[in-house]
């Protein structure tokens, strides 16, 4: 490709509202335009990319079995209704009316259409397993896009779905995706880590995050310093940090606190360690009236979706309004606690295992010392509802957690019999008897992909891409193309050598200074440059350049070529 043919078009600055690197970068490289929030024209430069990603998913999606299909980005209500999640997805899902009147919505995924297209032909286990994927549009109708690709409502993604007559088989198909996935992102040069995690409004048993490690990222990864743990923050399991609560050593009493309403006010002006100090909060029962009251150290905080699994709680999730704390309580937040309340008590595995802590005495002003289980106040309902922190114990038994940042770029979920029982998709057993199809659905986001590579791989200068990710894999760049008959030579010569070898080469020959031809390949993040300007001909050499390691060597022009083809050959690999 010749830069005079293509589109290339570079800003020095990125617009002031793009808080991520990812994306000031990919606008300063013009990858794409926005139309509206959460909502761009993709350029030809970041499709060119996009389309990358898309080559090495379908290879390895092709490698173990899957079968492409498309199906419609606009789906019936009919499909959502029959599964239960018309309304249960909520406001993400963009709903609409056809000029007869009918619902519809604009697809954020395709468990419905899928299981309505398959689950009517699959109707004998010999016919399984199957498993289908398809690259589309999907829209999700984002409170509040942000950040470029990583919240966006309109973004590309691989879907697959595979079908199963028993557990067995579907386990086999998911660990064959998860290897896949494995292979992909090692494909595309990206740090990562898979981790379990929570299934949400997919639903399903179990279920793997991929995330891709960066500061920016808006998921917490959490993993074993010395094992292969790993998890996601919302389902990771907070283990006892010791065997039994201490004895009682101390007498409950009332302490003024006029003005000290957190945890870490209270201990400040008491002197005590807020690691033995309790917080309430209060939430609705699962009767949508009754108030239970959680209660957690004032070191931690709740862990929503572990909450949201209880089923002694409202779901989704609700905090009790002020009427209802002060009804139930005689006093405002900031003095709540559970000595004298007679609901339902739900306490963490750590404030279990706490001795003479303080807490609020549902007095208005005050707050009570040396409170002790089974002695001041009932024993209250143990639950792991907290989020671990650095140092806690690994959940397998090996080591200790520590925690990072990370972006979520791909999912995979046993489904099981959710979607096929609500709809009805069965399949006749050996014996002949009817059985829900068993289903896996697998998910990566190819636009999300892009944008977390760059978060993962940047400098001062612009982009650092891994070879299979960048837009091009070389980029000639002559000094004075149109003025020196030797440079256009064999800048030429170079470029249809290298289209020979079937290297990914952008020949730079726009007639611009050669300073702004040097900082746009590197904005652009091309792994490899070759640089020639007509002194280092001369002397039969040209610069070479590495865009990752910033090596910057004159090499000799005749041998150059075909050890630069052979570098990048095998770098693909």
């Amino acid at each position: 490709m010749r830069s005079t043919n293509y589109y290339i078009n570079t800003a020095k600055e990125a617009p002031s509202d793009a808080e991520l690197i990812s994306h000031q970068l990919m606008l300063r490289c013009g990858m794409f335009k926005r139309l509206t929030s959460g909502i761009y024209t993709w350029m030809p430069l970041g499709l060119r990319i996009l389309r990358k990603i898309e080559n090495i998913v379908r290879q390895e999606m092709n490698a173990v079995g899957a079968l492409e299909m498309l199906m419609p980005t606009v789906q019936p209500a009919e499909i959502w209704q029959e599964s239960g999640r018309w309304e249960f997805y909520g406001k993400e899902l963009l709903r609409m009316q056809d000029r007869h009147g009918r619902e519809f919505c604009l697809g954020p995924t395709h468990e419905e259409v899928v299981t309505d297209a398959l689950g009517k032909d699959l109707k004998s286990y010999k016919q399984l397993p199957k498993c289908v994927y398809q690259i589309q549009t999907k829209f999700r109708d984002e409170v509040r896009p942000r950040f470029g690709v990583m919240r966006t409502r309109e973004f590309i993604m691989k879907d697959a779905y595979s079908f199963h007559s028993d557990f067995d088989s579907l386990l086999a198909t998911y660990n064959a995706m998860y290897q896949a996935y494995c292979n992909i992102f090692n494909r595309l040069g990206l740090k990562f880590r898979p981790v379990a995690a929570d299934t949400g409004s997919i639903g399903g048993t179990g279920s793997h995050e991929f995330q891709v490690l960066a500061e920016s990222g808006e998921d917490v990864v959490v993993y074993s310093d010395t094992s292969e743990y790993a998890a996601n923050l919302e389902l990771a399991v907070c283990l006892p940090s010791r065997d039994a609560r201490p004895l009682a050593q101390q007498t409950m009493r009332k302490v003024a606190t006029p003005t000290q309403k957190t945890c870490a006010e209270v201990c400040a002006l008491l002197g005590l360690d807020l690691k033995n100090s309790v917080k309430s909060l209060v939430l609705l029962a699962s009767d949508g009236i009754s108030p239970v009251l959680l209660l957690l150290r004032g070191t931690d905080t709740l862990n929503e979706v572990k909450a949201g699994k209880l089923s002694q709680l409202k779901q989704p999730l609700e905090f009790a309004s002020l009427s209802v704390i002060q009804e139930s309580f005689n006093c405002n937040p900031g003095f709540i606690g559970p000595v004298g309340y007679t609901g339902l008590v739900i306490a963490d595995c750590e404030v279990a295992l706490l001795a003479d802590f303080v807490c609020g005495a549902n007095q208005d002003g005050y707050h009570l010392t040396g409170v002790n289980f089974a002695i001041d106040t009932t024993e209250p309902l143990v639950m792991d509802i907290r989020n671990v922190q650095t140092g806690d114990r690994s959940p397998d038994g090996n080591g200790t957690l520590k925690l990072c940042r990370g972006i979520e770029v791909g999912h995979v979920f046993q489904l099981r019999s959710k979607y096929s029982t609500a709809m009805n998709a069965t399949f006749l057993d050996q014996q002949g008897k009817a059985q829900p199809l068993e289903m896996g659905c697998y998910g990566i986001g190819i636009t999300r992909i892009l944008g977390a590579c760059i978060e993962q791989n940047h400098d001062e200068r612009g982009i650092v891409f891994p070879l299979n990710m960048a837009p091009f894999e070389l980029i000639i760049t002559p000094a004075n193309y149109h003025k020196s008959a030797l440079v256009k030579e064999q800048a030429d010569k170079l470029y249809k050598y290298f289209l020979a070898e079937g290297i990914d080469v952008l020949l730079d020959d726009r007639n611009e200074r050669v300073g702004s031809l040097l900082a746009d390949s590197e904005l652009l993040g091309i792994p490899y440059r070759i640089v020639l300007g007509e002194k280092s001909l001369n002397q039969g050499q040209v610069e070479l350049y590495h865009r990752k390691s910033q090596e910057n060597k004159l090499v000799e022009l005749e041998s150059m070529a075909q050890q630069l083809s052979s570098t990048i050959k095998n770098e693909r690999s």
